[in-house]
């Protein structure tokens, strides 16, 4: 769920800053992206090189560094995550929060954004029952920050209460939770990847070629924008996401059977590169070289599982998407196949060796709908997969 979703983790000053470098190091081996900021109180508890060093991101702590503000403006660094994460978030932190003061990078952050904001409240006990806070915490749930804790516990002066901060494992499920809370909340979506495997014999097969980035990285954006993702894949060199529900098959024969078993779906993307045909006496064992010569393989075509869907009538998903891997003539070729197929969209790209798509890290598609031909540019495949998740989204959202 948090692979491929970019983090800004603001860390106030607090010993509880100490969970901040476990929550940091969870995230990232969860393929989370963390841009850490560090207050000046939370640098007396955690360094910028263990942030940094855990992050292998640069940390941010200066609001008036010219250099950050000509690479990245404090507007941009604001609107660049997916989510804003306050740990710990202090009273003073949440004081300036609630009364709209920016006078330092991480409040001025906070009163910039327009992405969603969680705190995990940490302090001492008075502190967090004293009214004020508990008026500032009002106000910031009012409006719409997200809050996680805090515990009841021992604290490092001795008392003991509320205002523990929340554990690592809390956090991060507060932080799945806010990303899956997205404009696909409620909608299923249907995805299939990889190639499939038409047995030759028990051990040789028919393939084509497919790792099965681009389609797991879109499955990925999809799942981060709320949806519920059926995953149908063949044996894919890239393993699937995390958070979606994966159906592994080996056929085209097996992938049109899970594919109308995950019927009814609000969007469907067929993007696994199916075999085209399948042998139709294949070997129960082993074919064996011998004085007879060449074996006689007798091919059958395999469902046409994307027409089967797109022209299926009733029950079909009202967003039907198909993929075009061309080697040339591209836009012409994916048009007709869009035609042909009876889909809404086509994404359409140029795998020919030249590329270095096949395999590589980016890609460079067209979308065709009825609207025509829309080329992107060229750019890594988990932007690709946003911006078509985020097309899918203004379509049945």
């Amino acid at each position: 769920m948090l692979a491929g979703r970019h983090i800004l983790l603001i860390v106030g000053g607090g010993i509880a800053a100490f969970k901040s470098l476990d929550l940091l190091r969870r995230l990232r081996d969860q393929g989370a992206r963390v841009t850490p900021v560090l207050t000046r109180a939370g640098a007396e508890f955690v360094t910028p090189l263990s942030l940094s060093a855990l992050a292998a991101s640069k940390v941010y702590q200066d609001l008036f560094d010219l250099t950050d503000e000509a690479e990245m403006g404090h507007i941009e660094l604001s609107r660049a995550a997916d989510l804003i994460v306050v740990a710990p978030a202090t009273a003073d932190l949440m004081a300036k929060m609630a009364a709209g003061l920016a006078n330092d990078l991480a409040s001025t952050l906070l009163l910039a954004t327009d992405k969603r904001v969680l705190i995990a409240p940490a302090m001492n006990v008075r502190m967090w029952q004293h009214p004020a806070t508990q008026r500032n915490l009002a106000t910031l749930q009012g409006d719409g920050v997200l809050v996680v804790g805090p515990d009841d516990g021992s604290m490092a002066c001795g008392e003991f209460g509320p205002g523990r901060m929340a554990e690592v494992p809390d956090i991060i499920a507060a932080i799945s939770s806010a990303l899956s809370d997205g404009p696909l909340k409620g909608k299923h979506i249907l995805v299939t990847s990889g190639p499939t495997h038409e047995p030759i014999d028990p051990v040789r097969y028919i393939a084509n070629r497919s790792s099965g980035a681009q389609v797991t990285a879109i499955a990925r954006a999809l799942a981060g924008l709320g949806a519920t993702v059926t995953f149908v894949t063949g044996p894919a060199d890239v393993p699937p996401p995390d958070g979606v529900q994966v159906v592994h098959v080996q056929t085209a024969a097996q992938m049109l059977q899970a594919v109308q078993s995950a019927a009814p779906a609000d969007a469907a993307i067929f993007a696994a590169a199916v075999a085209d045909w399948r042998v139709a006496n294949a070997g129960a064992s082993k074919i064996k070289k011998d004085a007879a010569g060449l074996p006689h393989l007798e091919f059958a075509e395999n469902p046409d599982i994307l027409a089967t869907v797109s022209q299926m009538g009733a029950g079909r998903p009202p967003l039907v998407i198909g993929f075009a891997a061309e080697t040339d003539d591209v836009i012409a070729h994916a048009t007709a196949k869009r035609l042909r197929k009876g889909c809404d969209w086509i994404v359409a790209n140029d795998v020919s060796p030249a590329t270095g798509i096949m395999g590589g890290t980016e890609n460079a598609v067209t979308l065709i709908t009825d609207q025509g031909a829309e080329s992107w540019p060229r750019m890594s495949k988990d932007a690709v997969a946003a911006q078509l998740a985020q097309r899918i989204a203004q379509v049945i959202a």
